[in-house]
């Protein structure tokens, strides 16, 4: 890793796709590589999206998957400075975000979820998946995220309660 080139990016703009002409690489290598970065995500959710994306392709990785891995890496080797911050006297308010792409995913069509919850100024949650149905529209499919967003809220709203943290409204964007 010391005499590659870094990138500014994790992810190449292109979407990925399933590759059925590529030409396969090692299973277990990749597997690996991928086990690595997964692990990373808990403290670098900047790799988390590029990461998912190459894990669904886990099964049959080819040289085009491997090559999108490797560009990961390459990102971390520029980037290792970088990882998230909870100082400690912020405030307690909890806030949500969600987010949809339609058909974002070149194999079956179907849209990625994300959400994201803040406790404060902290990150406390966070999920990028795609999802079970195939959306219609961007409408349904940002209707799709919402709902696994404010299933997410509900939940960290009843363990905070368990703590005598009461919240009568959540905004959530």
């Amino acid at each position: 890793m010391d005499d590659c080139v870094s990138m500014s990016t994790p992810m190449a703009t292109e979407r990925l796709d399933a590759d059925l002409q590529g030409t396969p690489t090692d299973q277990t290598t990749y597997r690996r590589m991928i086990g690595g970065l997964m692990y990373l995500t808990a403290s670098r959710p900047d790799i988390a999206f590029a990461t998912f994306v190459c894990a669904r392709y886990q099964a049959h990785p080819t040289v085009k998957h491997l090559k999108e891995v490797k560009r990961i890496f390459r990102y971390l080797r520029q980037s290792y400075k970088m990882g998230l911050w909870y100082p400690k006297d912020s405030k307690f308010k909890l806030i949500a975000y969600s987010d949809a792409d339609h058909a974002g995913c070149k194999d079956d069509c179907k849209s990625t979820s994300e959400g994201l919850q803040l406790l404060g100024e902290n990150i406390v949650s966070w999920s990028s998946k795609k999802q079970d149905c195939t959306a219609m529209s961007t409408t349904e499919a940002k209707y799709v995220s919402l709902f696994a967003c404010c299933a997410q809220v509900m939940w960290m709203r009843t363990k905070l309660l368990d703590y005598e943290y009461k919240y009568n409204k959540i905004p959530m964007y």
